[in-house]
């Protein structure tokens, strides 16, 4: 499915924005792909992410997901706006293994205000997670809700 992006430096407001993404950075996590209603982020296996098997764990994996989701519906919203998840589901299919899983998303329907987004995550070759995620498109606002109100 192709799509347009209504801001033409669609990529470098998404790489920039992904870069404050905090807890991004904490897992390690690291953005390969930009295009337009297509993202793709990878993150290296590494113990501390891992449950008590020692497959990397599902809310790790699922973070990774909706991220991706996120910015490729980003992609192709207004450079004034920001983007939040609404609602996803996630359905776990394998065991996430591996040195690295790339979790691939793509914007199936964007909208003025919601946009449908679907990802896979791909852990040695196979798909071990896919997710169905609604973001909305929000005005961007200077307080990022980062310090609590006092």
């Amino acid at each position: 499915m192709s799509h347009q992006p209504k801001d033409p430096d669609f990529e470098k407001r998404v790489r920039e924005n992904f870069t404050q993404q905090r807890v991004m950075s904490l897992i390690g996590a690291e953005m390969i792909t930009v295009e337009p209603g297509i993202v793709e982020i990878g993150i290296r296996m590494r113990d501390d992410l891992t449950q008590q098997d020692g497959f990397m764990h599902a809310g790790i994996v699922t973070t990774v997901l909706d991220s991706a989701c996120g910015y490729a519906a980003y992609t192709l919203m207004p450079a004034s706006s920001s983007v939040l998840s609404v609602e996803f589901k996630v359905n776990l299919l394998s065991p996430a293994t591996g040195e690295r899983i790339i979790a691939r998303a793509e914007v199936k329907r964007a909208g003025k205000l919601l946009t449908v987004c679907t990802a896979d995550a791909v852990a040695d070759g196979k798909i071990c997670a896919t997710m169905l995620a609604t973001m909305i498109c929000r005005e961007a606002r200077d307080d990022k809700n980062l310090e609590p109100k006092t």
